[in-house]
């Protein structure tokens, strides 16, 4: 009774503000995978461009087997021409290095290249989807499914704030080596400088890591990890509501770990012995769209209304 009563204070005991319409979260030490809070992390969810995590673990696993290196080239073909944005805009026919493509899977998100990098890995996007869901179930994502390699809106896109973080620490522990790939705030394209959607890397300390994702569906996604000392956290976010309250949840889930972690990974349990929420097993995903969507509206209107503001303010 004593040990569970300890355990009911430390659950209590997690001082996040309250946010309004939450969506799931996880925070897990990576080195230990404790798990230092969660919320809804088995809620079915759509990853948006979380996805690409899965495209780049499979492409450092074909690297790591000898099947592909960092000089390589890979093409552009029609099919990866024609995804919508984000995107670097390649034409028919253009190429760039594996290296490169990593590069601008992760800091840019483009969906023209992971369908690049998918068709070149997997022979085929659909060999590559099937890699996809291969590798989800080997590592134990009970709950994912994939049907594109970049998160682009499908209703059978699907997975969970805890399958997120068994894939995050997947890359994490299998390949150290490319972890500055993930902390990088830009990347230079020819001419262009392509900034990371990850804004922590610059403004919270210690971020180091890994990829954002959003599509009107799922909301703003978020995997981001940080480093102070020896402790190395991992934060999964899904579903707020603005590209601000991604952020700010975030560094509030990472503030929360790093000042309590200590005596909260006393009682906590780790990534795999979590106790599964049967309440949400039966639920599909919710979609934000009306939410989210609406909100980017707005938010553009009034961006808008101050341009012309400032413009008559000139005149």
């Amino acid at each position: 009774m004593a040990r569970l009563a300890a355990m009911v204070l430390a659950a209590l005991a997690l001082c996040l503000p309250a946010i309004a319409h939450a969506g799931p979260a996880l925070l897990f030490e990576a080195k230990t995978e404790k798990v230092i809070y969660a919320e809804d992390p088995d809620l079915l969810w759509h990853p948006a461009s979380l996805t690409k995590l899965m495209t780049a673990y499979l492409t450092f696993e074909a690297i790591s087997k000898g099947e592909l290196s960092m000089s390589d080239k890979i093409t552009c073909s029609a099919n990866a021409n024609k995804q919508p944005p984000s995107k670097i805009g390649l034409p028919v026919g253009g190429t760039m290095t594996v290296e490169s493509a990593l590069k601008v899977l992760i800091v840019k998100s483009a969906n023209d290249v992971a369908v690049m990098i998918a068709e070149h890995v997997g022979g085929s996007e659909q060999g590559f989807i099937d890699q996809m869901n291969l590798a989800a179930k080997r590592l134990g994502m009970t709950r994912t499914n994939f049907v594109n390699p970049h998160g682009l809106p499908h209703s059978r896109q699907i997975t969970t704030a805890r399958d997120m973080a068994r894939l995050t620490r997947a890359i994490l522990n299998e390949f150290p080596d490319y972890s500055d790939f993930f902390a990088m705030r830009y990347v230079k394209v020819g001419k262009r400088n392509l900034r990371s959607h990850n804004w922590l890397l610059r403004n919270y300390p210690g971020a180091d890591g890994m990829k954002t994702g959003f599509i009107c569906d799922s909301g703003y996604n978020i995997v981001a990890s940080a480093t102070r000392g020896d402790v190395r956290l991992v934060a999964v976010v899904m579903g707020a509501r603005t590209g601000l309250s991604r952020r700010v949840r975030t560094a509030k889930l990472l503030d929360h770990g790093f000042q309590r972690y200590e005596w909260k990974a006393m009682f906590a349990s780790q990534l795999d012995q979590m106790p599964v929420q049967m309440a949400t097993l039966s639920e599909g995903p919710e979609s934000l769209r009306s939410t989210v969507c609406g909100v980017r509206r707005k938010v553009r209107r009034s961006r808008k209304a101050r341009k012309k503001r400032k413009a008559k303010k000139k005149r």
